[in-house]
């Protein structure tokens, strides 16, 4: 993930917090509490005995370790986040660049605690990773940003699975997908977001009135939300690239309204980063599967 400066309008790439080396710093540092530090040491990954923990599904866990993965248990991070006022323009489509900016670093700060948690566990990767945001009943402008996943490692220890940035991959692929992309040739980079918080410009009497009755487009309405998809689109992008990405897959795009009301929302895109493995991108052909289910 990259992080988004607050307050400008303006995107830009910088890395997660690492040393000079590109490893991750100390995870208390980043905000990841004793107590889970003593959850992750109990797991004990790679010594005789060891437990894991994951939230992949059985046929996830199985076609995740069919491509070459052991889990090594659940890592998540977390972020109650004051998001704070700001008012935009009556009759002005604008984003809120403000809210985009918490948006972004609420999100990061999630992305990052758990990224040190898999880091702390030695992981190669992240795979099923679920962000949430959940406002709380601390009061209207406050938000928990979780971001949740199973850390990983590869059995082929002579590949290297890590970004370009020496942190552990992140991929919001389910099992079946995953392992469909390793078979196919493509390892994930790292889960890449764009998000732009737009004010929608209410429309003025004159406007109302004269398309009363009509079955006619709205330009206002639909150039705003065409501007905001685009942002966050174009932010997407960015963080792929900065990653040197071949591209993005299993893309989603999204809007919520949170606590604003109906003239403010996010609009959020997400997906993961993948490179290329080798030149060839082949696999088995499907085979039809009679099911016995009812």
């Amino acid at each position: 993930m990259t992080e988004r400066s607050e307050g400008t309008g303006k995107h830009s790439i910088v890395g997660h917090e690492a040393d000079e080396g590109g490893l991750m710093t100390d995870p208390v540092s980043q905000g990841v509490p004793a107590d889970a530090m003593a959850r992750l040491a109990e797991l004990r990954p790679g010594t005789p005995g060891s437990l894991f923990t994951s939230d992949l599904s059985v046929n996830e866990f199985l076609l995740v370790r069919e491509a070459g993965f052991r889990p090594l248990g659940l890592v998540l991070g977390s972020s109650i986040y004051h998001v704070g006022i700001q008012v935009g323009r009556w009759s002005k489509n604008m984003e809120l660049d403000q809210l985009s900016g918490a948006m972004y670093h609420a999100r990061e700060l999630a992305m990052t605690r758990m990224e040190a948690e898999a880091d702390q566990l030695g992981a190669d990767g992240i795979v099923g990773v679920r962000l949430r945001v959940e406002f709380r009943d601390f009061g209207s402008d406050i938000a928990e940003f979780i971001a949740i996943g199973t850390a990983v490692k590869a059995d082929d220890t002579s590949q290297n699975w890590r970004n370009n940035k020496n942190q552990p991959f992140t991929s919001d692929l389910n099992g079946q997908d995953f392992w469909t992309l390793i078979q196919a040739g493509y390892a994930p980079l790292g889960m890449v977001m764009g998000t732009c918080v737009y004010h929608v410009a209410h429309r003025r009497l004159g406007s109302v009135l004269g398309s009363m009755g009509q079955n006619v487009e709205i330009p206002e309405f639909t150039q705003a939300l065409y501007d905001a998809r685009e942002l966050a689109m174009s932010r997407m992008q960015a963080e792929g690239q900065a990653l040197h990405a071949e591209g993005i897959v299993g893309v989603y795009l999204d809007q919520f309204h949170h606590q604003w009301g109906g003239h403010t929302m996010e609009f959020f895109a997400i997906g993961t980063a993948v490179r290329p493995l080798r030149a060839d991108h082949v696999i088995a052909k499907p085979q039809m599967v009679l099911g016995l289910d009812r």
